[in-house]
């Protein structure tokens, strides 16, 4: 069935707002899921909206799923994003080669992971 402009645009915004997904949706107008998909992203595009996800979707993506405290990082700054991943790639080199690093300073402490001595 061919639909107008208007009626693709309609139907699409109905989807991204939630109303259908995109599976009801290609259900109740005789439409593929893709082609439901494609006029969601037409009126995305029409209305310079963002990408969204849709929560009735079966690719769904959870926060669950996210690595704790993403949310840390969201907010830093580059400089920080930088010294929080050398920082990351300093532990995994030292604990591929057998320690870890507990403390700071005059404080700091050698840990060996394994039993096995590292010389």
């Amino acid at each position: 069935m061919k639909y107008t402009k208007e009626e693709r645009l309609d139907i699409g915004h109905r989807i991204y707002d939630g109303e259908l997904s995109r599976y009801a949706a290609a259900e109740e107008y005789g439409i593929n899921e893709q082609t439901a998909r494609n006029y969601m992203r037409i009126y995305r595009d029409a209305n310079h909206l963002p990408p969204k996800h849709n929560r009735n979707s079966r690719s769904k993506v959870t926060s669950a799923a996210a690595p704790s405290g993403l949310e840390d990082y969201e907010a830093m700054t580059k400089e920080e994003l930088i010294r929080e991943l050398v920082k990351s790639k300093i532990v995994e080199v030292r604990l591929k080669k057998g320690y870890e690093v507990k403390g700071v300073g005059a404080d700091k402490e050698y840990i060996l992971l394994g039993s096995k001595n590292t010389k």
